[in-house]
C-alpha cells in the first residue's frame, strides 16, 4: 500500500482532474452534444482517460529526470525518500503513456497522433525544456494546448475550424509555469506582473466571446476565474516568498477547471459546465493529500 501511496503521489491526482475539464473544454468548443447516450459517451469515456494518463504519466517523469534535485530541495518526495524505487517509476510512467496513446488512436488518427504530440511534448519538458528559460514556460504550455486540442480532435473539421483557441491554455499554463520557477527560493514581482497581464488577455477573449455569441452564462464562471486567480496572485506580488507563490501556482492550476466550464458554458451547455465545475472542490480537495505543485 505504501508504494501504491508513494506513485500516486508522483501522478498528481489533483491535476490529473484538471486534464479532463481540457477535454470537456475542446469538444465543446467544436461543437459536441453531451448527451447521455452510448454513441456520445465513448468518446468522452476514450479521450478523458486517454487524457490522464497522458498527463498521469507525464508528471511521472518529471520527478524521474528531477530525483537528484529533489534530493537536496525535497527530500520527502516518493523517489528521493526510496518510498518508491526508479525501476517501479519508470515502468509505471511508461504504462501510462502507452495506455493514454493506445485509447487516443481506438478514438481517431487525428487524436491518435495528438496524443503522441502530447507525449513528446511531455517528456521533452520533463528531460531538458524546464531548464530551458524562455522556451521551457512556452513548452509547458503547448503541452496544454494540445491537450485542448485533444478534446477538439473529436470532430476533425472542428480542430480546422476552432483550433486557433489552442493559444489560450498556451499563454495561461506559461504564465503560471513562468511564475513556479519561483515557489521554492521565491522571485521578483516582474514574473508575477507579467502573469497576470496574461492571465487577463484570456479573460478578455472569453469574456468578448460570450458578449458576441450572447452565452451570458459564461460570465459567471469567467469571473470566479479571475477571482481564484488573482487573490493569490496579489498577495505573491506584494511579497513574492516562496510559500506565496507556491499558493499561487497551485491556484492557477487548479482554477483551470473553472476556465474549462466557462469554455463549455460558451457552447450554450451550462448545466454541463455546471458539472465541470463540480470537479473543482474534488481537485481541491484531492489536492489537499497530494502535492499539486
Amino acid at each position: 500500500m505504501s508504494q501504491i501511496r508513494a506513485f500516486l503521489e508522483l501522478t498528481r491526482p489533483a491535476n490529473v482532474i484538471t486534464a479532463l475539464t481540457d477535454i470537456m473544454a475542446g469538444m465543446a468548443i467544436v461543437g459536441f452534444l453531451f448527451v447521455w447516450k452510448d454513441y456520445s459517451i465513448q468518446p468522452l469515456l476514450l479521450l478523458g482517460f486517454s487524457t490522464m494518463c497522458l498527463y498521469a504519466g507525464g508528471v511521472v517523469f518529471n520527478d524521474v529526470f528531477d530525483r537528484a534535485l529533489d534530493s537536496i530541495e525535497r527530500p520527502e518526495r516518493a523517489l528521493p525518500s526510496g518510498r518508491i524505487s526508479l525501476q517501479a517509476a519508470v515502468i509505471g510512467g511508461l504504462l501510462l503513456l502507452i495506455l493514454g496513446i493506445f485509447l487516443a488512436f481506438k478514438q481517431s488518427l487525428l487524436s491518435g497522433y495528438v496524443a503522441v504530440i502530447i507525449t513528446l511534448l511531455a517528456l521533452f519538458y520533463d528531460w531538458k525544456g524546464k531548464h530551458m528559460q524562455y522556451f521551457g514556460p512556452i513548452n509547458m504550455g503547448l503541452c496544454r494546448a494540445f491537450n485542448l486540442l485533444l478534446g477538439m480532435s473529436v470532430y476533425e473539421l472542428g480542430v480546422i475550424e476552432q483550433g486557433q483557441w489552442m493559444i489560450l491554455p498556451l499563454i495561461y499554463i506559461a504564465a503560471i509555469t513562468m511564475v513556479s520557477r519561483g515557489e521554492v527560493h521565491g522571485s521578483t514581482p516582474w514574473p508575477i506582473a507579467a502573469a497576470a497581464l496574461f492571465f487577463l488577455i484570456i479573460h478578455a477573449a472569453q469574456l468578448s466571446l460570450a458578449i458576441k455569441s450572447e452565452q451570458w452564462m459564461a460570465i459567471p464562471f469567467i469571473i470566479l476565474h479571475i477571482t481564484l486567480i488573482f487573490k493569490p496572485l496579489i498577495k505573491a506580488y506584494q511579497n513574492p516568498i516562496g510559500p506565496n507563490i507556491g499558493k499561487t501556482v497551485k491556484a492557477g492550476v487548479l482554477s483551470l477547471i473553472v476556465m474549462n466550464a466557462a469554455w463549455v458554458s460558451l457552447s450554450g451547455q451550462w448545466m454541463i459546465a455546471l458539472a465541470v465545475l463540480a470537479l473543482l472542490p474534488i481537485s481541491m480537495r484531492v489536492g489537499k493529500f497530494f502535492a499539486v505543485t
